[in-house]
């Protein structure tokens, strides 16, 4: 499982014209799922994610996580964190997970999230759609996650 985690002011999703998720402050996930991903590798991702201390403290240091701030987090599946575009000049997307698998992890996930005591908003995009992202990254602060700790 892949995660690009960014620090945010805020963000949102539209589809179709419409506004399906925003939030204030926090974290930004894009989620992309392997098709050798299990629930070890959804695990490691809602870990990392909720510990990541990557919010400044008094000092103006990255010492504190998401859960210490009480942050907001918006998760938005993107199934081309698994393209491959070693060969040729059209990625591969063959490491991806089949839809209906991808989604059920992107589910999991997400109620994992809103389980969690002590987080804001848990607000999500709209799996499979045309999506529209906009965010305001806090820094920037951007970090790549693979479950597998391929990087």
């Amino acid at each position: 499982m892949r995660a690009v985690v960014q620090r945010v002011k805020r963000s949102s999703v539209v589809v179709d014209g419409n506004t399906v998720g925003e939030i204030g402050g926090g974290l930004l996930v894009l989620l992309g799922v392997g098709r050798e991903d299990t629930e070890e590798d959804l695990e490691y991702i809602y870990e990392k994610t909720l510990k990541l201390r990557i919010f400044e403290d008094e000092n103006n240091k990255m010492n504190l996580s998401l859960l210490d701030i009480g942050g907001d987090i918006q998760v938005v599946s993107q199934f081309t964190l698994y393209g491959d575009a070693r060969k040729g000049r059209r990625p591969s997307f063959s490491s991806s997970a089949a839809p209906d698998i991808a989604e059920g992890y992107y589910e999991k996930l997400i109620e994992k999230f809103r389980n969690t005591e002590g987080l804001g908003t848990v607000a999500t995009g709209e799996f499979g759609a045309d999506m529209k992202v906009e965010l305001l990254n806090d820094g920037p602060v951007t970090i790549m996650l693979d479950s597998k700790r391929l990087f």
